[in-house]
């Protein structure tokens, strides 16, 4: 079993700095595997807010696999945005856009969704799709597959079709052919764990989109402070959502979603049901 820390969105530059220490003292207890961190690592890209979020990574257990976020590209500053949209990002965070873990049980594969030529919104190219078919080729079919994106290519129903990353079908069709197994994402500030089965109707196929929501930010759109742990097996994954609790200022189990494997689809596992012969 691989343990993960999915934590998102943490926007140093409008961070809630009473989170921090009991984030990091938490994540050290869990002692995960991989630490994953999907994108918008600061509010507005300025240097200082990079340092704080350098600072605080540094404190946390590894091997790390973190991606861009829209927001770790300059928003004012035309000239960086255009020709050097994530140079501070190489400076400070690390220099590999789309790092790579893999070991005998897990690939975790990052994909840089962030772009200049849009606000908010991410696009995800032939190209990566690409690299990603490259990194998971000759894998044993054992090893369980996760791609790491800022931008969802899956999302409930209730959200929108342009909160998707662009070309988020077209990558749902290469993600079947390699065998991808779980996306993660951020992006929305929303935490959610399901089967894009809904979505895409992928014939033998079925993913699992797991959505973090903001860890440290003051804009939690709603929801408090989140983040995932995902255990997983070859057949099984178990995805805990810690939320922040205001009252004993710490993070607690909010709910926990289980999931279970045949052939390559992924479907909701309930253990009541299963247990009543449901």
């Amino acid at each position: 079993m691989r343990t993960l820390v999915h934590l998102s969105d943490l926007h140093f530059g409008r961070v809630d700095h009473r989170l921090l220490a009991p984030l990091r003292e938490l994540v050290e207890r869990i002692a995960p595997d991989v630490l994953v961190v999907s994108g918008d690592l600061t509010q507005r890209a300025r240097p200082e807010q990079f340092e704080e979020a350098r600072a605080f990574l540094d404190t946390l257990p590894g091997p790390q696999i973190i991606v861009p976020g829209n927001h770790d590209i300059s928003l004012y500053n035309v000239f960086r945005r255009f020709v050097k949209p994530l140079e501070r990002y190489r400076r400070y965070i690390t220099d590999e856009l789309e790092p790579v873990y893999i070991d005998e049980e897990i690939a975790v594969v990052g994909v840089n969704t962030a772009r200049s030529l849009t606000i908010k919104d991410g696009r995800v190219s032939r190209e990566q799709l690409a690299a990603v078919r490259a990194r998971l080729t000759g894998l044993p079919a054992s090893v369980t597959r996760i791609v790491v994106a800022h931008h969802p290519f899956d999302l409930p129903d209730h959200f929108e079709e342009r909160d998707l990353v662009n070309r988020a079908g077209r990558a749902m069709r290469a993600f079947s052919e390699c065998g991808i197994d779980i996306l993660m994402g951020g992006h929305m500030h929303a935490s959610h764990a399901g089967s894009t089965a809904a979505r895409y109707e992928i014939s033998e196929y079925a993913a699992l989109v797991i959505q973090a929501g903001t860890a440290t930010s003051t804009r939690g759109r709603g929801e408090v402070n989140s983040f995932n742990v995902l255990r997983v097996t070859p057949d099984r994954v178990e995805v805990d959502r810690y939320g922040w609790d205001v009252v004993h200022g710490r993070f607690d189990v909010a709910d926990t979603d289980k999931f279970l494997r045949a052939g390559n689809v992924w479907t909701p596992h309930n253990d009541g049901l299963l247990a009543a012969g449901l």
